[in-house]
């Protein structure tokens, strides 16, 4: 229900939950001035095609397996899943998470691991 309600599933949509759109990093709030200074990597898409519109783009990733794919972020900046969905809810949802409501969601991120030759992935 909270991924739905702060619009998470409007970028990570399909099987997969993301994958398929390139977005803009910092739509709610400033994501670069938070952390500090922009890099050349931080241009995102737009180091590949030089428009404008794609400055501070990223690919959306698949949430499948977003539990042991750490550190998050194109920069790696967010060492945990908890400080991921904080950040996103800052940057890019339509309200920050509670501290509750960070647990419900990476419970629910927790869910979508999947296994390998009968393994659950780690």
């Amino acid at each position: 229900r909270l991924f739905r309600e702060n619009a998470c599933a409007t970028c990570h949509v399909g099987p997969a939950l993301g994958g398929l759109s390139f977005e803009r990093l910092g739509r709610r709030a400033d994501y670069f001035a938070d952390r500090g200074g922009v890099t050349e990597t931080d241009y995102g898409r737009f180091n590949v095609t030089g428009e404008e519109r794609h400055r501070f783009a990223f690919k959306v990733p698949t949430l499948r397996n977003v539990a042991v794919t750490y550190p998050y972020f194109h920069d790696g900046s967010q060492k945990t899943l908890a400080d991921a969905v904080r950040a996103m809810g800052r940057y890019q949802g339509r309200r920050p998470f509670t501290e509750a409501e960070v647990e419900k969601v990476v419970a629910f991120l927790h869910t979508l691991t999947g296994e390998y030759e009968g393994q659950l992935l780690k």
